[in-house]
């Protein structure tokens, strides 16, 4: 049987990402603390309440990513508590985040600033939300005052996280707030949010010309349920489209092109990405059916006998992030892997998982793709939106009613992975051996 290790570059960035709503806890004043309060609409019927308690004691967490040897985080700014009403600011929000991110640094872990993951202040939703075209400047407005206030301890920012599951979610599917069910206002939601990253990345770059800017994009792999059907290839070419590439390619060239949509032309948003962030989970497989006008005309489900996470969340495809790196590999920007995780409650699969997705990275940096770091989603576990306290992601488990956390096995591996910067096969041997063949052939 073949012992064998696999380096990683010296510099890579091993790290777990967070968001402001999902770990800091009794955020009042925005649309998702709105929401939740209403029954029915997550899944458990729990709310985010206390969250991790970061606000009073990330530094606890912090302590706990250096001692696992991760180099980098990923944490978000929360809008509502920087701006609580239109135009006014306040400061010790800004001073707490400040000390947040001194701390790290005090850690040797580099922070990454996501500048908005999902939630929006209550009084901007009053004047529209991202549906007014006004909101753009408004979000200018508010990444000059975080920038300014938190430029000296950062130079990595992502604008805007997973604006296409923004706006399929709250505007199309109405399943996350603000509920709408609009096609056509989910397409203008993603015009203003690109318009938004253009103004925040010139922003950024007039305060910090030597920033990274890029933003946290979510691909997911859709292949046709039978490949020899054209109608099933093009309803998977079609969410395609939509999922993966218009977004993206409208801040490299300027053109928002949907399907069924005329291209709209945002001239100022071409070439405004320093560095691209991929967020990759789960692949589709996408059948034709008329009855899913909202989905382009395609039914999705996993295969058929393939593992998936808890509560049906989707596929796990390890090789689906390979495709997805080789499909960015051509815009020559950095890489990062900004999220990738399997929700998993007793931690069946979480060490498979890590080490089949890090497999794929090693495979692609050997390709000399330029992939810069890894963020695990997530550290602890933490509010999954939607879904509640009823999906696990977290490398530690945590009881949100008593605050206690337990590094799991899969937290222990990952530890081991961050310390050595290496996979190995004895890693194999002790976390997953059912794998260990297919992983490190003899």
């Amino acid at each position: 049987m073949a012992e064998a290790t696999l380096h990683f570059p010296r510099d890579f960035r091993w790290g777990t990402a967070v968001s402001s709503y999902q770990v800091e806890g009794h955020n009042t004043n925005n649309d998702w603390w709105a929401w939740e309060q209403t029954p029915g609409r997550i899944r458990d019927g729990s709310t985010a309440g206390l969250a991790c308690n970061w606000w009073a004691q990330a530094e606890a967490d912090f302590d706990r990513a250096a001692a696992m040897g991760q180099s980098a985080l990923r944490l978000s700014i929360e809008w509502s508590r920087v701006e609580p009403e239109p135009d006014q600011w306040d400061e010790a929000a800004l001073d707490r985040y400040r000390q947040m991110l001194r701390e790290l640094r005090r850690r040797n872990i580099e922070p990454m600033v996501t500048l908005h993951h999902f939630t929006n202040p209550l009084w901007m939703l009053m004047e529209g939300g991202w549906a007014a075209p006004e909101t753009a400047r408004r979000f200018e407005r508010y990444v000059r005052k975080v920038v300014q206030a938190l430029g000296d301890y950062t130079d990595c920012w992502c604008t805007l996280n997973e604006p296409v599951i923004y706006a399929l979610l709250g505007y199309m599917e109405g399943r996350w707030p603000p509920g709408k069910r609009n096609m056509g206002l989910a397409f203008e939601v993603l015009t203003n949010m690109v318009r938004a990253h253009a103004l925040a990345y010139q922003t950024i770059h007039e305060l910090q010309p030597g920033a990274r800017v890029g933003v946290a994009h979510n691909m997911r792999v859709f292949d046709p349920a039978r490949p020899g059907s054209p109608l099933d290839r093009a309803a998977a070419r079609f969410q395609d489209r939509f999922f993966n590439l218009a977004f993206l390619e409208a801040l490299l060239n300027g053109r928002l092109a949907f399907p069924f949509r005329r291209s709209r032309l945002i001239p100022k948003a071409a070439g405004t990405l320093d560095f691209i962030g991929l967020n990759y989970y789960v692949r589709d497989r996408v059948a034709f059916d008329l009855r899913q006008a909202r989905h382009a005309f395609g039914r999705n489900f996993p295969t058929p006998g393939a593992e998936v996470g808890d509560g049906d969340y989707g596929e796990i495809y390890p090789q689906g992030l390979f495709r997805c790196l080789q499909r960015l590999a051509p815009t020559r920007l950095p890489i990062y892997i900004t999220e990738n995780g399997v929700p998993d409650a007793d931690d069946s699969r979480r060490p498979r998982f890590l080490l089949t997705h890090l497999l794929q990275v090693w495979h692609a940096l050997n390709l000399n793709w330029p992939i810069m770091g890894y963020y695990h989603w997530t550290l602890v576990d933490n509010f999954e939106w939607a879904d509640g306290w009823s999906l696990r992601f977290g490398l530690f488990a945590l009881d949100p009613q008593t605050q206690v956390r337990i590094l799991r096995r899969s937290g222990q591996l990952y530890a081991e992975i961050c310390r050595t910067n290496t996979l190995t096969s004895d890693m194999a041997a002790r976390y997953a051996p059912e794998i260990k063949e297919v992983l490190f052939p003899g």
